[in-house]
């Protein structure tokens, strides 16, 4: 970890100590952490022991019987492993972060945080979400990115009783995915999110579209899976009620290898935009078949894949001018309030440990950390599933994504995080690509760094 990383977090233990000290709030007390390997998983256990305080004087931490064990679910392997890239990094942070234990309403706990790879596989997911919850009996679960991997989670911590906590998957996949009805009251007592939704995806399609001339048809590719259900349901009627015109083959299942009836319609239709919510080894086959047979669409905006650096280098020349949203980027203005570190120190800090470009999941995998550990300590006792589950309905926290507040989203349950716009483009430093934001319709306090230009 690097050193400015550590100097961070340092002085934000110091900080916490020094208000604790005074009677402010809750700290958390400098004491040393222990990782172990546990049945496919690790499990990250935190102590407490005598420490210092910011003036350097001898403390003692008191722990409060059984240890706070969090689960954390998400896809190591897979079609989706991408999204599992910085967990080493993520984890290890809130790891240190939570090193001297969580003093909550006058307690300090030690944490124990085991994670566990749901390999891209909704199965697998809910095989681990089970293990997490009956034999390492977990206090509280969070779990991300897509469907396969939050949806099962969620479904098993709200059978068991047990807080759940999620994050990147389209909330709508979430909450409807799940059998949730519209204008009816949540059926989620126990489960909770915060992602972007099909709304934050059309508000900054439409906003950044327009920097390049088309003639406004749409090709898409929705596949027949939780998140092409969702998007093939709203936002085709959003971009329709702003002029555009969709040109749908229909679902494709995961996994086809062979697209040369979509293409073919594409080029038939003249469609001058493409958008795609796929796993990412079905577009890069795609993809290389649309380059093929001549398929070059002015704007290419993809979402699900292509949201990191090693999926779009990987397609070569052609992946130079995809459009990507981002769901976190180290211009994001906002911090971790766990470890006090800004999107910047974030990104940066996996870079030099990693020694790979930055890496978007890291913003909201941290923010799962913030969220949880915010949630523990509001409710007073974190042994208390119900209490932690009703903290969460009030939440007010500030993450790398922005500022959440449950409560005040569209459906229960759930808060909607921002979507920027923005394209991979050449690199002008160490890194072959490049991501910059074209639009920041939903949040002006992001920086926009250029214009959406021709991807042919």
């Amino acid at each position: 970890m690097s050193k400015e990383i550590d100097r961070l977090l340092k002085d934000q233990i110091s900080r916490r100590d020094l208000l604790k000290r005074a009677g402010l709030g809750a700290g958390l007390l400098v004491v040393p952490g222990v990782i172990s390997a546990c049945g496919g998983g690790t499990t990250t256990t935190t102590g407490a022991s005598p420490g210092t305080t910011a003036g350097g004087e001898a403390t003692t931490t008191t722990v409060a019987g059984e240890p706070i064990k969090i689960g954390f679910v998400s896809p190591i392997t897979g079609p989706a492993a991408g999204f599992g890239e910085p967990d080493a990094y993520v984890i290890g942070l809130a790891r240190k972060a939570l090193a001297n234990g969580l003093t909550i309403g006058g307690k300090t706990y030690s944490v124990e945080i085991i994670d566990k790879d749901g390999q891209s596989n909704p199965a697998q997911a809910a095989a681990v979400a089970q293990e997490l919850i009956n034999s390492d009996k977990v206090d509280l679960m969070l779990a991300t990115s897509t469907p396969e991997t939050t949806n099962p989670v969620a479904d098993a911590c709200e059978a068991a009783g047990v807080p759940c906590i999620s994050t990147v998957c389209p909330w709508e996949a979430w909450y409807f995915g799940r059998g949730a009805k519209p204008e009816e009251p949540s059926p989620f007592k126990y489960s909770f999110h915060f992602s972007f939704g099909v709304q934050e995806f059309a508000t900054t399609y439409i906003a950044s579209w327009p920097q390049v001339p088309t003639n406004m048809k749409v090709g898409v590719m929705w596949p027949n899976d939780a998140d092409g259900n969702a998007i093939r349901a709203a936002l085709g009627p959003l971009l329709e009620a702003a002029g555009y015109t969709i040109v749908d083959p229909g679902a494709y299942q995961n996994g086809t290898n062979d697209y040369s009836s979509q293409i073919a319609t594409f080029k038939a239709e003249d469609c001058q935009i493409f958008n795609t919510f796929p796993i990412p080894p079905d577009f890069a086959v795609f993809w290389r078949q649309a380059a093929q047979q001549g398929y070059a669409p002015k704007i290419a905006q993809i979402a699900k894949t292509g949201l990191f650096p090693s999926q779009v280098e990987a397609l070569g020349p052609i992946g130079i001018n995809l459009a990507a949203a981002a769901y976190w980027a180290p211009i994001f203005p906002y911090k971790s309030s766990l470890t006090g570190l800004t999107s910047q120190v974030l990104a940066d800090g996996y870079e030099t440990d990693s020694g790979k470009q930055w890496n978007q999941q890291i913003g909201p995998s941290m923010s799962l950390f913030d969220v949880g550990t915010a949630a523990l300590s509001a409710s007073g006792n974190p042994k208390d599933k119900a209490a932690v589950a009703n903290a969460m309905l009030s939440l007010k926290v500030e993450t790398p994504l922005g500022i959440l507040e449950w409560g005040t989203g569209p459906v229960p349950n759930v808060v909607p995080t921002t979507l920027v716009n923005g394209q991979w483009v050449k690199g002008t430093g160490k890194w072959p690509l490049d991501w910059v934001c074209v639009d920041n319709t939903e949040d002006p306090n992001i920086p926009v760094g250029a214009k959406l230009v021709p991807f042919a």
